[in-house]
């Protein structure tokens, strides 16, 4: 990916913004521009993380951590933008796509796979995946479709169908890490929370996988194949980079079981080892033209299930100490780094239009992205464990835009005709600052209003009582309409209690070292991530 977003980034363009070295400077002069912009830089995130700590200490919620983080590089690049400071020091502050997917997103997409408790997440594994991949599909086609319909009616701005479908896949890559660091202060329902966490991460996959295949569709010759391509282009990047992360994660396993590493002299190779790991399944999967989002993600899954439990107890420490370190100060930097290259940024504002439908429409695709998963997945469960309507309203709330659709928006600046790319980057600004800051301001308020704050100890206990982490629903015949439907989800429950089984009679003993008396509550021990819940408190 990093050697075809550099070609493309050289051909376009107003690439020369980006990749144009400085102008030259007197001997030592670019040292000490560096020097100082990696001092702003530092500067910005002890700012954040002193700020974001007195803003919890006196539980002032209306302007969370990730806010504060994009309003100090807000001010910050404001001030550079209006001020004499010199164009060396400022293209330090400039959001290159390449760092942002090579360096920061790595670490926390790996965390995000790495921090997930198994008893939460297998226990709601069949709601996740429908609101991560059924629902980020469903969402971004509607996005796509009403921006193409509301151009051919002339209600804004007018875009080709598969660049409005471009536009309605990066802007359903959700980022609600705002929303979850509240539901963390204040306390809210333990299956809540894990839906909207499982859905973030899975979400970000989904997202990139289906960007691609949309990009790709448009490089290539228009035919009436279009359709097939795309989703048999979806299916190999999807499934490839999930098999190659799963790949990896085993190979790992393997290794640390039976290489001996964990004896005291070796302990430091085991951990390095440990480390290098992700992100050879990250450049494995870009080397083979796959997502490496998608292929890290689920090797931090699987080497969090099983490779953890082959380590030494000082390195399993270590790891987690490192992996919750390096995701925390690549999330902070994200919204910073952000924040300064908003302001910095050249943005098209003609097209007022455009903006504010577009932020109807995706209301109105997260609406409906939420409430079909949600009727599909009340429909496979008894009454008792149906997705309550607050709780519906709570994920509809914390579909906030962040990083990752900023991101895209930026590298389709380089992909579409430059009128296009420009207005698609002044909508995902617009739409991220006021997700980020309106809504994860409100999130409080909101979590109140719902009546969703406070529950968590009565869904912690069904965990408790549940040895494999999964709770199987209780169905009785002829008791719900849609019989058919019900009966598809139901198998799909079966299949999901199968692969509880399988995991524990087989896998689990085949690629770890683990004794029965072992227990996967041990994983959650470890320090987390801010977006980890109170599962295993």
């Amino acid at each position: 990916m990093a050697v075809e977003l550099s070609m493309a980034l050289a051909a376009s363009p107003g690439a020369g913004l980006l990749l144009a070295p400085p102008p030259p400077a007197p001997p030592g002069k670019e040292q000490q521009v560096a020097g100082v912009g990696i001092l702003l830089q530092i500067s910005m995130l002890v700012l954040s993380f002193v700020l974001g700590h007195v803003l919890r200490r006196h539980r002032f919620y209306y302007l969370p951590e990730a806010s504060a983080s994009l309003l100090i590089g807000l001010v910050v690049g404001g001030l550079a933008n209006i001020s004499n400071t010199e164009t060396n020091t400022r293209t330090w502050f400039n959001f290159h796509e390449e760092f942002f997917f090579l360096f920061l997103l790595p670490p926390i997409i790996f965390q995000s796979g790495f921090s997930l408790s198994p008893k939460p997440f297998f226990a709601n594994f069949g709601a996740i995946v429908t609101f991560a991949i059924l629902g980020t599909f469903t969402a971004s086609i509607v996005t796509g479709m009403l921006v193409y319909l509301g151009g051919l009616t002339f209600l804004m701005y007018k875009l080709p169908l598969v660049e409005c479908l471009m536009f309605g896949a990066l802007i359903s890559a959700t980022d609600p890490v705002t929303v979850l660091s509240i539901f963390q202060e204040l306390g809210s329902d333990v299956n809540l929370y894990a839906l909207v966490f499982g859905e973030s991460v899975l979400n970000d996959a989904m997202a990139i996988s289906l960007y691609r295949t949309m990009s790709s569709v448009r490089s290539n010759a228009a035919g009436g194949e279009n359709i097939f391509m795309m989703i048999l282009q979806f299916l190999e990047i999807f499934v490839g980079s999930m098999s190659s992360g799963v790949g990896v994660g085993f190979i790992s396993s393997l290794l640390f079981k039976y290489a001996g590493l964990d004896i005291d002299n070796l302990q430091n190779l085991e951990s390095c080892l440990f480390v290098l790991f992700p992100y050879f399944s990250y450049m494995l999967a870009e080397g083979l033209g796959l997502s490496g989002i998608v292929s890290i993600l689920f090797t931090g899954m699987v080497m969090k299930h099983y490779t953890y439990s082959n380590l030494s107890d000082n390195s399993q420490r270590f790891v987690s100490s490192f992996f919750h370190l390096l995701s925390s100060l690549a999330e902070t930097f994200v919204f910073i780094y952000m924040g300064f290259d908003i302001a910095m940024e050249e943005h098209s504002w003609s097209h007022v239009g455009f903006i504010f439908f577009s932020i109807i429409f995706i209301i109105v695709a997260r609406a409906a992205n939420v409430f079909s998963c949600a009727y599909l997945v009340n429909v496979s469960r008894p009454e008792h464990r149906c997705i309550p309507l607050k709780h519906q309203k709570a994920l509809c709330f914390s579909g906030l835009r962040g990083a990752m659709a900023f991101a895209l928006a930026l590298q389709s600046v380089h992909e579409l005709p430059e009128g296009h790319g420009k207005t698609i980057l002044t909508t995902t600004t617009a739409i991220v600052v006021l997700t980020v800051l309106l809504i994860g301001g409100s999130t409080g308020t909101m979590l109140e209003a719902l009546d969703v704050i406070g529950d968590e100890n009565t869904s912690i206990e069904i965990y408790e009582d549940n040895n494999n982490g999964y709770i199987p629903p209780t169905y009785e015949e002829g008791t719900s309409s849609g019989g058919g439907l019900r009966m598809k989800l139901k198998e799909f429950h079966k299949s999901t209690t199968s692969f509880t089984a399988l995991d524990k009679n087989y896998l689990t003993p085949f690629f770890t070292s683990q004794t029965d008396d072992d227990d996967a509550d041990d994983f959650g021990d470890q320090p987390q991530n801010q977006r980890r819940g109170f599962y295993d408190q």
